[in-house]
Parts: C-alpha cells; structure tokens; sequence
C-alpha cells in the first residue's frame, strides 16, 4: 500500500455478515455522497467566469479541496479491498 500502515481489524461483530455489509454500505454511501458534492463543485466552476476561477483555484481552500478529493479516490480503492476480504473471509 505505497508505504502506509496496514490497518489490521479486530476479530469481532465485523466477521458478521450484517455487521461487515453494514459498514461497506455506510462508507459506500459517504464515498458516493462526497463523487457528487465534488461533481457539483465542479460543475459550479464552470460556471464562473475566467478570472474567478482562475482566482478561486489559486485559494488554500481549493488545495485542500484537490487533497481532499484525492484521499477520497484511495479511500474508495481501500474500502473495496476490504470489501472483497470480508467477502473472503465469510466464505471460510
């Protein structure tokens, strides 16, 4: 994982089924409400004029959303990997 920590989880209510579809589907739901919330940001900055988006993408604000927004694509990757483990797993 490029360098990062491995989180290792405790044996316990996510080796159930409904506790592991559970917490896939809570962060699924966050991970495709933050694609949209992005989506509409970008679709707002298009809507501005040259000069305002050129202003607004210069902000410490905009970084930090670009981050954000990186972190967010790994964390998809990584919440599907652990999909597919615990997937794995209940079928031992």
């Amino acid at each position: 994982m490029d360098g990062e920590e491995q989180i290792n989880l405790p044996e316990g209510p996510a080796s159930d089924p409904t506790q592991a579809e559970l917490a896939h589907s809570i962060i699924e739901s966050l991970l495709d409400h933050t694609r949209v919330v992005s989506d509409l940001i970008a679709l707002m900055a298009q809507a501005l004029d040259q000069d305002t988006t050129k202003a607004l993408t210069m902000t410490p604000q905009w970084q930090a959303y670009l981050e954000s927004r990186r972190m967010m694509e790994r964390t998809r990757e990584e919440v599907e990997k652990f999909a597919e483990t615990m997937k794995a797993e209940l079928k031992q």
